[in-house]
């Protein structure tokens, strides 16, 4: 069997949208992790199924990428990488509070609050994103498809405006690998040393 139309039908419309990105929009994403960054705040970041796995991603390329060449170190906090306090919250509250209740008490002003769901729809990122934003605290979210209530909501919104998840995961991931490559880049060229 030769694969290869789909193949390149599939790398034509991840570059396809790739090139629909809002480049001002990423620039203010970048900004908001910075800006968390120098205030020494956590940096909270979540989501379900291939999303977690984003968030996890980020967290590791921020707290030992990055870090491992900065004085100063990323504080990122993945919500969903406690399995057992997901568990727990999920079988004697709720799902849809597995990410808020985490939340609860914890936030403080310096801090910035990162929900990925590739709908923007998801309940429990819902729910925390709209508890952040009752604490006065700054939000991201990371969506596709139409961006649904997380990009309503949130402060700045990194868009992948397309209804495939798969290219929608792909591009989240390009965002997770671009911030960190523009920073180290960005910073070593500027020799700074935080």
């Amino acid at each position: 069997m030769d694969y290869s139309k789909n193949i390149k039908a599939y790398i034509a419309k991840e570059i396809e949208v790739l090139n629909m990105l809002d480049i001002d929009t990423i620039n203010l994403a970048i900004n908001e992790i910075v800006a968390a960054f120098e205030r020494e705040g956590n940096i909270y970041i979540f989501g379900n199924g291939g999303s977690a796995a984003t968030a996890s991603h980020f967290a590791n390329d921020f707290n030992k990428g990055i870090s491992e060449y900065t004085k100063k170190k990323f504080r990122f906090i993945c919500l969903n990488d406690n399995v057992p306090t997901v568990m727990a919250v999920a079988n004697d509250i709720s799902y849809d509070e597995i990410f808020r209740f985490q939340l609860l008490g914890k936030l403080k002003h310096e801090d910035l609050v990162i929900g990925i769901s590739g709908s923007g729809n998801s309940k429990n990122v819902v729910n925390a994103i709209e508890y952040a934003k009752q604490e006065g605290i700054r939000t991201l979210g990371i969506t596709g498809f139409n961006g649904g209530k997380v990009k309503q909501i949130v402060d700045v919104s990194l868009h992948v405006p397309i209804n495939n998840m798969q290219i929608t995961e792909d591009i989240h991931m390009v965002f997770d690998h671009m911030i960190m490559t523009v920073l180290y880049q960005v910073w070593n060229l500027l020799a700074i040393k935080f």
